[in-house]
C-alpha cells in the first residue's frame, strides 16, 4: 500500500473512530452494546437474506447508492433515493450498498433507514466500521448486512467485529485486496469475501485481482466483486471464475436510466454456462 493510499485510509478511519467516541457518548445504546438503538435490542429476524441473495444460480448485481467519492466527486445532481432504490429493483439488482459514511462521501444512517423504508432488498451498510456500536446502528437501521474492511483493522478488532456482527444477525461483506488480506479474512472466518479490484498503490483497477485471488478462496466462500465493473462482458468474465455477485456503484448513480443500464449490465445472464459456482 502506498504512503498515499495508507494516509487517506489512515485519516478516515481515525475520524471515524473520532466520530463515534461521540456518538457513543451522545446517544448511548440502551442497555449498553447488547441492544440496538431503535430495534429494541432483538438478534436480527432475516438472518442470512444477504448472503442467500448472492448465491442465485446466475451472477447477481450489489447496486449501490452513493451521493459522492473522494476522488469523483459528486455523483449525481440532487439523487433520489427513493427512486434509485425502485430502480434497482427494476432492474433487477439481488441486493443494495448504501453509503452511509458523512464527511468523504456525504452519506448517513438516515439514507440507511430510508432505502429500508422504501425497499424490499436485502440492504448492506458501506462504512468504514471500526466498533461495536456501528453494528448496532446497523441493525437498528435495517441493515441485513455490513462491510468490514482488512485494511482499516487489525486482526483482533477484525476478528472481534466479525463475531459480534454474526452475533446479532447481520451478515458481513470483508472486502480484501491482496492475499495477504484475504488470509486475515479467512482467519477471521469470514463466510461473503469482497475483493475489490482496485489497486490501492496507483488507484488502477483490474479485474485480473479477483480472478488471481479466486485460486485461494476456499470451496463454500460467498464472492463479491468490487470495483470497475461496467459492461455484461465483465460480469460473465468474473462468472466464469466462480464469483457469485458483483458491486457496481457509480456507473448506476451516473446513469440516466439507472434501471435500464443494469438491465443491459445483467445480460450477462444470457451469457455461456460459468464453471461450477463455489
Amino acid at each position: 500500500m502506498s504512503a498515499r493510499s495508507s494516509t487517506v485510509l489512515e485519516r478516515i478511519v481515525t475520524e471515524t473512530r473520532e466520530e463515534v467516541e461521540r456518538r457513543k457518548r451522545d446517544t448511548p445504546l440502551p442497555g449498553g452494546a447488547g441492544q440496538a438503538s431503535g430495534a429494541g435490542g432483538l438478534q436480527h429476524t432475516r438472518e442470512h437474506r444477504f448472503r442467500e441473495a448472492l448465491r442465485g444460480q446466475d451472477i447477481g448485481v450489489i447496486a449501490e447508492f452513493k451521493r459522492r467519492s473522494p476522488s469523483a466527486g459528486r455523483l449525481r445532481e440532487r439523487p433520489d433515493l427513493a427512486r434509485m432504490l425502485s430502480a434497482y429493483e427494476r432492474g433487477g439488482a439481488v441486493a443494495a450498498s448504501i453509503l452511509t459514511e458523512g464527511p468523504n462521501f456525504d452519506g448517513s444512517l438516515e439514507d440507511l433507514r430510508a432505502a429500508r423504508r422504501v425497499s424490499r432488498l436485502p440492504l448492506l451498510r458501506k462504512d468504514f466500521i471500526v466498533d461495536e456500536y456501528q453494528l448496532h446502528e446497523a441493525l437498528g437501521a435495517g441493515a441485513d448486512a455490513v462491510l468490514l474492511i482488512v485494511a482499516a483493522l487489525a486482526q483482533a478488532e477484525l476478528s472481534a467485529l466479525h463475531r459480534a456482527a454474526t452475533g446479532i444477525g447481520l451478515d458481513v461483506l470483508v472486502e480484501v485486496h491482496d492475499r495477504e488480506e484475504l488470509d486475515r479474512a479467512l482467519e477471521a472466518e469470514a463466510q461473503i469475501i469482497g475483493i475489490n479490484n482496485r489497486d490501492l498503490r496507483d488507484f488502477s483497477v483490474d479485474l485480473g485481482r479477483t480472478e488471481m485471488l479466486m485460486t485461494y478462496v476456499p470451496s463454500g466462500t460467498t464472492v463479491v466483486s468490487e470495483s470497475g465493473i461496467a459492461g455484461p462482458e465483465q460480469l460473465q468474465r468474473l462468472r466464469g471464475h466462480g464469483v457469485h455477485a458483483v458491486l457496481v456503484g457509480e456507473s448506476l448513480m451516473r446513469a440516466a436510466d439507472p434501471a435500464a443500464t443494469l438491465v443491459e449490465l445483467r445480460t450477462a445472464r444470457s451469457g455461456t454456462h460459468s464453471e461450477s459456482r463455489r
